[in-house]
């Protein structure tokens, strides 16, 4: 966009200078004109110089006409111009609302995204504990079925014993 701008600006400058030569251009037309006025006032010389004060005159009516046209042109395009400044502005205006809506909105993510990181912490340091407690009733298990098999054992050796002892007698 600021290629476009500084492109428009260009041609813009370029217009205000043809603008600028023109003005030059009627202010000697002018001049001219006040010549022809006063050679009209003789008229020696203007029965001699008739032809080419009418195409003098005809060339004037020209520039004039072109000048009138540029001048058109170049109100047109300078028209042209501030509504491409107002949609450039609009643009500007709407890509700074964006930028605003879009830091926001990755301020709350962000905010968001610690929130989780703390729950997500507290969690890991939960299940710690629980896999710890889980391991210490594992071993307190473990350290009771190993009794137990241990007394069944020896229950089964009494048991035996027992056998043995009642045959006997």
């Amino acid at each position: 966009m600021e290629a476009e701008f500084s492109e428009m600006r260009n041609e813009l400058q370029s217009r205000d200078a043809l603008w600028r030569r023109i003005q030059l251009e009627c202010q000697r037309l002018h001049t001219e004109l006040l010549k022809i006025g006063e050679y009209k006032d003789m008229q020696e010389i203007q029965i001699k110089h008739q032809s080419s004060c009418v195409q003098i005159t005809e060339q004037l009516e020209n520039k004039n006409a072109e000048l009138l046209l540029l001048a058109q042109s170049q109100e047109h395009q300078r028209e042209e111009l501030n509504k491409i400044r107002n949609h450039l502005y609009q643009e500007e205006q709407s890509h700074c609302s964006e930028q605003e809506r879009m830091k926001t909105e990755i301020s709350d993510l962000t905010e968001e995204l610690h929130q989780k990181e703390i729950t997500i912490a507290t969690i890991m340091e939960k299940a710690s504990l629980l896999e710890r407690q889980l391991k210490m009733e594992l071993e307190i298990k473990d350290k009771l079925l190993a009794k137990q098999q241990l007394l069944g054992f020896r229950y089964n050796i009494i048991k035996s014993e027992n056998a043995h002892l009642k045959e006997m007698v």
